[in-house]
């Protein structure tokens, strides 16, 4: 097993040489191309690093309030998040994601507010908000054999009643 495969968490990107900016990505088994678009110089192949933040936000989002609507047998139809990028230099910190949170099912207005709340507590919101530590290891090196937190478990916990900092009995 290559140590890229080790860790469900882990990703690789790779410069292709073709354009100034594609990378092929490589990650759960999974490749695809990280690019720029065409206006920014790139050859458009690919969703942009921050494209690619914004998804994952999303999706994971998505898959908390999914997986705490099925713990409180709430009747949700779907979940839709949308994530939308943007830098305001005039503020700080400048990096802004804005999350458009469509929930259809049957649903009181506290059950709704409720759904909200949980939101902030996905896995990837709790990332970005509370910052992470990068460890940048010189080239060669070989990466962490595991991964130092499963985002599964992380999104599992969450819909554990009373377990460490989460309580959902509210």
């Amino acid at each position: 097993m290559s140590e890229l495969q080790a860790s469900l968490d882990a990703a690789r990107a790779v410069n292709t040489g073709n354009g100034r900016f594609q990378a092929h990505v490589e990650t759960a088994g999974l490749s695809f191309f990280a690019d720029e678009p065409l206006a920014a110089g790139g050859l458009g192949s690919g969703p942009t690093p921050y494209q690619l933040l914004a998804s994952a936000l999303a999706a994971c989002t998505t898959m908390t309030l999914k997986l705490y609507a099925a713990h409180k047998d709430l009747l949700v139809d779907s979940i839709e998040t949308r994530v939308e990028h943007r830098r305001d230099e005039d503020v700080v910190p400048a990096d802004i994601f804005v999350r458009r949170i469509r929930i259809d099912g049957t649903l009181d207005s506290a059950q709704r507010s409720r759904l909200l709340e949980i939101a902030d507590l996905c896995p990837v919101h709790r990332t970005l908000t509370g910052g992470a530590r990068i460890e940048t290891v010189s080239e060669g090196a070989p990466l962490a054999a595991a991964p130092s937190t499963n985002h599964v478990v992380d999104m599992e916990a969450l819909i554990a009643v009373g377990r460490g900092s989460y309580d959902f009995t509210q």
